[in-house]
C-alpha cells in the first residue's frame, strides 16, 4: 500500500498537480505509473555495522518480517540459531519484529561477526527510523561498536604474544 501511495506522489507531481488530489484519482495515476514500468518508491531506513573484520549494510523497509543476507534467507546464511538471535535481537527489543523487511549486505570475517555486524547495522537503522529508541538500545548495549580486533603480529616474535622458544645455552 505505501508503494501505490508513493506513486500516487509521484503522478500528482507528474501532472503538475500540486493541490491534495482525491485518493482514486492518485490511485489511478499510481497504477498508470506502475503499467509504464515506473519503479514505486518505498521508504528505507540505512545503518552500517562492523564487527572484528567484517562490515554489514543494512537496508530496513516496511514489510512482514523477511530477513535477508547477501540474497539468501537468514536461516539459510546462518546455521547456528545463536547467531540468528544475535540478529533479531535489536526488532525484538523494540518489538518491530513484524514491521520491517531486513535486506543486509556483508563482507569480511567470519559468521560471528557478520551476525554482530548486521546487529549494530539493524540497530542504527531502528535510530534513523525513530529516534525516541535510543535510550532502550544504549542500555542493551546495542549501539556500542565492539572495538576489540585482532591484534597484529610483533617482529622477533612468533605471534602478537606468544614468543619463539627460550634457549638458556
Amino acid at each position: 500500500m505505501w508503494d501505490i501511495l508513493n506513486c500516487a506522489i509521484l503522478a500528482s507531481q507528474r501532472a503538475g498537480n500540486r493541490q491534495a488530489v482525491g485518493l482514486q484519482e492518485s490511485l489511478a495515476d499510481a497504477a498508470w505509473l506502475a503499467g509504464k514500468g515506473w519503479k514505486l518508491a518505498t521508504v528505507q531506513y540505512y545503518g552500517t555495522g562492523k564487527r572484528k573484520s567484517s562490515t554489514a549494510r543494512v537496508f530496513l523497509t516496511a514489510g512482514a518480517g523477511k530477513i535477508l543476507v547477501n540474497k539468501r534467507d537468514l536461516s539459510e546464511f546462518f546455521a547456528n540459531e545463536t547467531q540468528r538471535t544475535v540478529i533479531r535481537q535489536p526488532l525484538t527489543l523494540t518489538d518491530n519484529v513484524g514491521k520491517f523487511d531486513v535486506r543486509a549486505t556483508v563482507a569480511g570475517g567470519g559468521t560471528s561477526g557478520q551476525a554482530g555486524a548486521i546487529r549494530l547495522g539493524i540497530a542504527k537503522a531502528l535510530l534513523e527510523f525513530n529516534s525516541e529508541l535510543r535510550p532502550k538500545l544504549k542500555r542493551a548495549g546495542l549501539l556500542t561498536r565492539d572495538s576489540r580486533i585482532k591484534e597484529r603480529k610483533k617482529y622477533g616474535q612468533k605471534g602478537a604474544r606468544k614468543r619463539f622458544q627460550f634457549s638458556k645455552r
